[in-house]
């Protein structure tokens, strides 16, 4: 009798066996020669040498499925241990404009025509600017597309940043360690890439390293090589901040830089390195710029509205003021 040891990196238990272990059971079915044990992460098969490999060929297929789709459905186990092709047929994979599947086998795509640009743009150059309002999937997608080069091995490492810039508020003192005074600011980073990889992966891919969160100030003397890398929020970066984030590119390296222009927390005495990168960076080769627009708000649908009236308003702010500069201009009593 033979034994082989099968282990379930980066997968949880519980959610790919199923509920008293009814996937695993449904499984073990299939094979009624072997004897399968698991335990934990751990499946150990003993029986027949050819029966053992037959196993581990199928068992391979459901483990490369459900890291790719984060879900293990009845029929599909069906569909692989009654197959004798070494496939699955289930027409998931043809679905070309999905960038990744999440939680529960959710399909995320590129839904805004500038997503969608952003999703050519990341194809087409190594340094990509993702810049406009609140609510326009800028960081969501560039994530996604993270996320995606990581399951395709074209990176081997995902590293997130933003700066701890306060929005208006001081908050004073946080308690704790260091990575408990930085997860508030960074929390958002973490909600996108819980909709993408099941909790138990990413956080053994945190552990690891394989996924990394940090806030701008610890990126100074770092190279950043084989990793697909985002700050976000970089409106709130200054000019020497921004230099110093985008001189950490190295090999084999995509940059996506998210931002909205009209959310700048910096003290008014600090201009933003974002405005600043837009001016001076937009003609060079391989850099890439996409603005998004009100039209690619996919929050709420009052967030649309919110944004319009801000932006009117604003609009109405600036032609007043030169209205008001015209009238000092022409009230100016003339020098003699």
């Amino acid at each position: 009798m033979f034994e082989k040891l099968l282990h379930l990196e980066g997968i949880d238990p519980l959610e790919f066996f199923g509920v008293n272990n009814a996937k695993m059971n449904l499984i073990k079915s299939y094979f009624p020669k072997l004897i399968i044990v698991y335990r934990g992460n751990d499946v150990i098969v003993k029986g027949d040498d050819e029966e053992i490999l037959r196993f581990e060929s199928k068992f391979h297929l459901i483990i490369d499925h459900y890291n790719q789709f984060n879900v293990l459905p009845d029929d599909v186990i069906n569909q692989v241990f009654l197959n004798e092709s070494e496939g699955i047929t289930d027409g998931q994979d043809e679905e070309k404009d999905v960038l990744v599947f999440g939680i529960n086998g959710k399909a995320i795509r590129a839904r805004t025509p500038n997503q969608k640009l952003l999703v050519e743009a990341c194809r087409n150059s190594d340094l990509i600017f993702a810049i406009g309002p609140a609510g326009t999937g800028k960081t969501y997608t560039a994530i996604a597309l993270a996320v995606r080069a990581l399951k395709n091995r074209e990176i081997k490492r995902i590293i997130l940043s933003r700066p701890a810039v306060e929005a208006g508020e001081r908050l004073g003192f946080l308690p704790g360690d260091i990575k408990d005074k930085i997860d508030p600011y960074l929390q958002p980073l973490y909600d996108a890439l819980l909709d993408m990889i099941p909790a138990k992966k990413l956080d053994d891919f945190m552990k690891d390293g394989t996924i990394q969160i940090a806030p701008l100030a610890f990126m100074r003397g770092r190279t950043l090589s084989n990793a697909f890398v985002i700050l976000d929020e970089a409106q709130n970066t200054t000019i020497n901040q921004l230099k110093m984030f985008l001189t950490r590119m190295g090999l084999n390296t995509k940059f996506v830089v998210t931002g909205d222009e009209t959310q700048i927390d910096l003290p008014l005495q600090s201009p933003s390195g974002l405005i600043l990168a837009k001016k001076i960076l937009k003609n060079i080769k391989n850099i890439s710029f996409v603005q998004f627009d009100i039209i690619d708000i996919v929050r709420h649908r009052l967030v649309r509205d919110i944004v319009m009236a801000y932006e009117k308003h604003h609009a109405h702010e600036l032609s007043r003021r030169e209205k008001d500069k015209e009238h000092l201009k022409t009230d100016k009593p003339e020098e003699k």
